[in-house]
């Protein structure tokens, strides 16, 4: 996937909330060895970082654009990986979190236990996603991309979202042994002051998998008729889109 540090970034107070809320779950413990799936930028892996007490943290990501202003400091590391070459490392961690990056990996009814695999005994893990499945935008973009003349473009290619529901991920964490198991979907509003900002916001993340398949012209068009849709959607300004988010923790 191809990712814009600077568009991701606009809407880095939005994307910092669920952050909070996802870390108020976890157990500190002095010098636990940490791991955050898809870091991104690495400044909310600083900041768990920060968090902890004497922690060694180590943020992964696929994205050499996203890593590139990624914040250096004893104990806390970057590296160029994904999230599957690392999770086929057979290291174990005190902690693995991940905020925003599991959607972007198929497949989870074995993703999530080859996760909960690499955790030590006494292990946490910490996971937020976008719960695509019920978000307005993500629907409106799924719809679209499987009508002409996108369709064609796209040779038929489309990337329904891997994300479960709650009952799902509650069930491969007790099944995997987990215990003191924390999952409900939280929505964070977002509140749009010009006619783009919605847009804006989906544009640095979920439309990034079809701008990477799609020549220039094919792309514009359909930015300019997912714009229309999402306007159509929301005829006014301000308008709220109700965000929601999965916070999914338990301890092993």
């Amino acid at each position: 996937m191809t990712w814009d540090p600077k568009k991701y970034n606009e809407f880095k107070e939005e994307r910092s909330k669920p952050f909070d809320d996802l870390t108020s779950h976890i157990v500190d413990q002095p010098n636990l060895k940490v791991i955050d799936l898809g870091c991104g930028t690495g400044e909310l892996t600083q900041k768990l970082h920060q968090k902890l007490t004497n922690p060694f943290v180590l943020g992964i990501d696929n994205s050499a654009e996203m890593l590139a202003k990624a914040p250096t400091q004893k104990n806390l590391e970057f590296q160029e990986k994904t999230i599957l070459e690392q999770i086929d490392d057979e290291t174990k961690w005190d902690l693995i979190f991940s905020n925003a990056a599991l959607q972007w990996i198929d497949n989870h009814n074995e993703l999530f236990p080859k996760i909960i695999s690499r955790l030590n005994p006494d292990g946490q893990l910490a996971v937020q996603m976008p719960q695509q499945n019920e978000n307005i935008l993500n629907k409106i973009l799924f719809q679209l991309v499987q009508e002409e003349p996108f369709t064609s473009y796209l040779k038929n290619w489309t990337r329904p979202s891997p994300v479960l529901t709650l009952d799902e991920y509650a069930k491969i964490l007790f099944e995997n042994g987990g215990k003191d198991l924390v999952l409900y979907e939280k929505v964070y509003p977002l509140i749009s002051n010009n006619e783009d900002d919605f847009f804006d916001f989906i544009s640095g993340s979920a439309l990034t998998v079809y701008q990477e398949r799609l020549e220039e012209k094919e792309f514009e068009a359909l930015t300019a008729e997912f714009k229309k849709r999402i306007n159509v959607y929301f005829p006014s300004v301000p308008s709220i889109y109700a965000f929601r988010r999965l916070i999914i923790y338990a301890r092993f």
